[in-house]
């Protein structure tokens, strides 16, 4: 079964352009952002890159702690993408997802192991990582703590 997503974008300008986009809830203003020497306004392809990858990251995750009965107290992510530039050549070269994982302090210590390694296997099973392998370099770097356990 296929999903099919369509998006609508409309243009103005050359390169110092902007434009628009909609897809679906998606809505926004676009164009080339300010220290690419672009007018910097409303998102660009880059935020929206990682973007896609964050998002099915932390939701890939969700669902991974979800199925392991693991207790979440909190999940928040900062994830960092890296552009390189080279004799007028943009390249994506990395994308590097930083969760921070807050368990129920009720569960058993072995839980901290078995959720860092779903955080490592979130990125490897995520539908937008796959997309992007051997383009762009994802990885995750989790913190996954106990929230303050009671004893």
């Amino acid at each position: 079964m296929n999903h099919i997503f369509r998006l609508k974008a409309d243009w103005n300008g050359g390169r110092g352009g902007t434009g628009r986009i909609e897809s679906g809830q998606l809505k926004t203003e676009i164009s080339i952002p300010e220290p690419m020497d672009g007018p910097g306004v409303g998102t660009n392809p880059d935020e929206m890159l990682l973007g896609a990858a964050s998002t099915c990251y932390i939701i890939t995750l969700a669902a991974m702690l979800e199925r392991a009965s693991i207790e979440v107290e909190s999940l928040t992510l900062d994830s960092e993408g890296v552009v390189d530039v080279t004799n007028n050549v943009f390249t994506y070269k990395s994308i590097t997802h930083r969760p921070l994982l807050v368990l129920a302090g009720s569960q058993k210590e072995e839980v901290l192991a078995l959720a860092e390694r779903l955080a490592h296997k979130a990125e490897s099973s995520c539908m937008i990582t796959r997309a992007l392998e051997g383009n762009v370099e994802v990885s995750a770097e989790p913190t996954v703590t106990f929230a303050q356990r009671t004893h």
